[in-house]
């Protein structure tokens, strides 16, 4: 493995472990040039997902580009990354599971409100008006009544 620092080939695994339930393996690794410490993980090989936009482009899942998303959702609220990350990874196991290659952004997005709901309102509701392109504040509210907040007392009801 290639220190990503000095970039040299050599190193050495100092601790291998399961890593997502199971299906990766995480190995803390040292550079036996640079002597930095690094991580990296070692996962099947997944056939290609496809996901289909709105507009009919197609591209390659991006697990990343899903976290980046989910993350920006969340921004200065209290979710970690482990969490977020851990949130990805059931996202991307339900879609693998379906054994479709192609998948529409649609259900991506049903899948991230179904798992956000449940981690922070507010990043739900952030990521919502951007899925659902909110048209006005009204929308607003009636996804807020939809998670159980009532309109004048802004408290779970």
């Amino acid at each position: 493995m290639r220190c990503p620092y000095c970039k040299k080939g050599e190193s050495r695994v100092l601790d291998s472990r399961s890593a997502d339930d199971g299906y990766a393996v995480r190995r803390r690794r040292e550079c036996s040039h640079c002597t930095r410490r690094f991580t990296t993980y070692e996962r099947v090989e997944e056939t290609p997902l496809w996901v289909v936009k709105k507009d009919g482009r197609r591209e390659l899942f991006n697990r990343d580009k899903l976290l980046r998303g989910i993350m920006k959702a969340c921004e200065k609220r209290y979710p970690t990354l482990e969490t977020l990350s851990a949130l990805v990874d059931q996202i991307e196991r339900a879609l693998r599971e379906r054994s479709e290659p192609e998948v529409f952004s649609q259900t991506i997005g049903h899948l991230v409100m179904e798992h956000l709901r449940s981690v922070d309102k507010v990043a739900y509701v952030r990521f919502a008006s951007v899925y659902r392109e909110f048209k006005d504040v009204g929308e607003i509210l009636t996804c807020l009544e939809e998670l159980g907040i009532d309109r004048k007392s802004k408290e779970l009801i």
